[in-house]
């Protein structure tokens, strides 16, 4: 079905039937696409030491490389653990272990449906299962999650966000426009939706993010267009100290497999720690990034 077909449907069902629309609309709010992992994330996962855990009632895809303190890699929505395995040798080197895992719903792990707040708990999960992280490096809706986790009492000493989503609302906007769910339908949803995880202004990341601590890094490319630039600077304007580092031409993705993304997140979270800490580290060839100041 084309989407102009679904989007016909959609409205037509929406308007005749808007309580089994937003039923089906619901259940497909909820449920991620799982994702292949590349040749290059496999080749980094297959090394690494794998176990399965059973967390929030689902058995959770972990794995682990590494000595020191641990750095824990979250994944954003209908992506995998491997998504950031550009981060793993760098870390590594610089003295850290590395922790990364599937989301229920995601990847090898069970389960069929997730959302902002379950990703949340399974974070936290994730971090006590695993000894407890000393940084954490999130992206996408991952990083709204720990963002989310953070604020419910998960306690690192960095934090780098990147390309993070502001307001679930937005989300929840979109999705309904390119559905075309009317009006009636979409009002329902947002009911159904609220029913299971709460009201979506509690995620809403700069509406909480004046009492967090944490110190936090922000990546967000100009031309993101998944997750719009303006949310990470709301974000970084409302996180105290925040610092935000805008890149050109790496979208939602490629930002996580850039040398000078890595090489800026990795220098960060290094200096949470004395530098003599540290075995010594070669830093990539590329030149670092610089924080930008918000307007």
């Amino acid at each position: 079905m084309t989407r102009w077909a679904l989007r016909t449907t959609v409205r037509t069902l929406g308007t005749v039937a808007p309580e089994r629309t937003s039923q089906w609309a619901e259940r497909l709010f909820f449920t991620p696409r799982r994702t292949q992992p590349s040749r290059t994330a496999r080749a980094v996962l297959e090394p690494g030491q794998q176990r399965f855990l059973e967390l929030c009632g689902e058995q959770v895809a972990v794995w682990s490389w590494g000595e020191g303190p641990r750095v824990l890699l979250v994944h954003g929505w209908s992506g995998y653990g491997g998504q950031l395995t550009a981060f793993v040798a760098p870390l590594v080197a610089a003295g850290f272990s590395v922790v990364t895992f599937d989301a229920p719903g995601h990847g090898l792990s069970s389960g069929k449906f997730s959302s902002l707040p379950e990703l949340a708990r399974v974070i936290r999960a994730v971090a006590r299962a695993t000894g407890g992280p000393h940084a954490l490096v999130a992206h996408s809706l991952g990083a709204a999650a720990s963002a989310v986790a953070i604020r419910d009492g998960l306690s690192v000493e960095r934090a780098v966000l990147v390309a993070p989503p502001s307001d679930p609302r937005k989300a929840v906007a979109f999705f309904a426009k390119w559905l075309g769910l009317p009006q009636g339908a979409l009002a329902r949803t947002v009911e159904r939706i609220e029913a299971r995880v709460g009201k979506l202004e509690d995620f809403v990341v700069p509406s909480f993010a004046p009492a967090l601590k944490t110190p936090v890094r922000i990546f967000h490319d100009a031309g993101d267009a998944e997750v719009r630039l303006e949310s990470g600077e709301a974000i970084a304007r409302a996180w105290p100290g925040a610092a935000l580092v805008r890149t050109q031409g790496l979208g939602h993705h490629r930002i996580l497999y850039t040398p000078a993304v890595v090489s800026e997140a990795v220098a960060f979270i290094r200096e949470s720690r004395p530098q003599n800490a540290w075995p010594l580290w070669a830093a990539a060839a590329t030149e670092p990034l610089s924080p930008q100041p918000l307007l």
